[in-house]
């Protein structure tokens, strides 16, 4: 009776432990908590001569640990592996992030008319209206938001670009380099999406898994590409 009591006590503050932590963070702390606790309750049925009954209960959880187990460990390595799985480049106009794993695209607007809104809930005609913001405040900005424009339109939407058939293409013109100066290490950071105090190796590593997704040869864009690189030349140099 004693040891069911404490045994409910102790899950009660772990699981109020677990819910104070971050949510990325909860995933692998669950488990090492389980681990610990396993390890505790071998021992204690190791020392009062019922560790028959851990056996007895291994053998009926068996299948359902094989099915379980792999991809617990595989949900744990993707919580550890968080950084680097999104990257983010920022323009005085656009705050925009990309998912390693998909390659998926989206940005929050941060001035202008419709600064709080994310691109995905945008229309049609208000993407037009939110270029032709972003080419009368900020280049960089605009190149930001063509980039996302051919990753999710294709070529398509520069048939109602009128102000782009008249400029030229603004999005792959140029060097594609940071118009506001060189990028900060934090900036570098960043893009590559990575945390401070990362190694070479992982810097490089971050560079290599971004080029694959956004590189022009595989339909990605000149201008995020130069930002990689600049970000590699940054935190390497």
């Amino acid at each position: 009776m004693q040891i069911t009591l404490l045994f409910l006590v102790m899950s009660l503050f772990a699981a109020l432990w677990l819910r104070s932590l971050p949510r990325k963070q909860r995933g692998p702390a669950a488990i090492r908590l389980s681990l610990i606790v396993g390890t505790v309750i071998v021992v204690v049925l190791a020392v009062t001569g019922r560790l028959h009954f851990l056996f007895a209960l291994l053998a009926f959880l068996y299948p359902l640990l094989r099915r379980v187990l792999p991809s617990l460990l595989t949900g744990s390595g993707r919580a550890q592996a968080r950084p680097g799985n999104q990257s983010h480049v920022s323009s005085e106009v656009l705050d925009m992030s990309l998912d390693h794993d998909s390659g998926t695209m989206d940005g929050t607007i941060l001035t202008g008319p419709m600064a709080g809104r994310t691109l995905s809930d945008l229309g049609e005609s208000e993407f037009l209206e939110l270029l032709r913001y972003c080419r009368a405040q900020d280049e960089d900005s605009a190149r930001l938001l063509e980039t996302y424009l051919d990753r999710r339109f294709g070529d398509s939407w520069r048939a109602d670009d009128e102000a782009g058939s008249n400029t030229g293409d603004s999005g792959e013109s140029g060097s594609g380099s940071n118009a506001n100066g060189p990028l900060t290490e934090s900036e570098a950071l960043d893009i590559l999406g990575l945390e401070p105090g990362a190694s070479r190796e992982e810097i490089i590593q971050a560079h290599r898994r971004m080029m694959q997704k956004v590189h022009p040869d595989h339909g990605g864009s000149n201008y995020l590409a130069a930002r990689i690189n600049e970000a590699k030349e940054c935190l390497l140099g």
